[in-house]
């Protein structure tokens, strides 16, 4: 088995997104005349649930209103998120993001080495396009060969669906291709689906049980080059270990 391909989950992995996915939400909120504002440690939480759209539903399902209430909250909940992304987008691409440490430099060492790039995220198509185009170029969405996205339709993360759909439409097995995450959700879902995986987990979710993870580094920035990463992965082909 030989390392082909590399997959890369979005939020917290690219880019340390989750701040200005708070302040959008918010802005949302606010926009639609609703009373509601997520603080950091709020938001924190809420980061335990994948997807906007149920991360929205899943804040009104909490709150201490009547059934009745909590049904027109719900139903509000596709034009509310889709004025998120409006204003996650206007965000980044007014300049509100960076790409985490090393990401650039290792996107660059896959693409020389004629490895297949892609990407498996519960974030919006738009969101995707929006930190790519940003960050590394308008030709970056060309890099990947499939960029799958939380409009797909299929279960989100925790779930493997998502890296399984991937995996199938790169054509490549589970053992040839590493992921990379930063959650306890993302690296559930890339473990259910085979993969080797490298966390470089955030301020919000450094906290989380990461324990099943092949590599876990702080970013990619020092130890993350391709170089190492392919050792690693190596390594763990020789001696794998099983996870629950």
């Amino acid at each position: 088995m030989t390392l082909r391909g590399l997959i890369f989950d979005v939020d917290g992995t690219l880019a340390d997104t989750e701040e200005v996915h708070r302040q959008a939400f918010n802005a949302a909120f606010a926009a639609e005349g609703l009373p509601w504002a997520w603080d950091q440690r709020a938001y924190r939480d809420l980061l335990k649930v994948t997807g906007g759209q149920e991360r929205i539903a899943h804040f009104i399902d909490a709150l201490e209103i009547p059934a009745s209430e909590k049904s027109k909250f719900v139903a509000r909940v596709p034009v509310i998120h889709a004025n998120k992304t409006q204003f996650y987008t206007n965000m980044v691409v007014a300049g509100g993001i960076n790409l985490r440490p090393g990401i650039a430099a290792l996107l660059e060492e896959a693409r020389n080495a004629d490895l297949a790039l892609a990407i498996a995220t519960t974030t919006s198509g738009p969101n995707v396009e929006a930190l790519l185009q940003r960050t590394l170029g308008p030709r970056a969405l060309r890099w990947f060969g499939m960029i799958a996205t939380g409009d797909l339709g299929v279960a989100k993360k925790p779930a493997p669906d998502i890296y399984l759909h991937v995996l199938d439409r790169l054509g490549l097995p589970p053992q040839d291709v590493i992921a990379f995450e930063d959650s306890a959700n993302g690296l559930m879902a890339a473990k259910q689906a085979g993969l080797f995986t490298v966390v470089t987990p955030t301020q919000w979710t450094e906290d989380e049980d990461l324990s099943a993870a092949d590599v876990i580094l702080a970013d990619l920035g020092d130890n993350g080059n391709l170089s190492f990463l392919s050792s690693q992965y190596s390594r763990a082909l020789k001696s794998p270990r099983e996870f629950a």
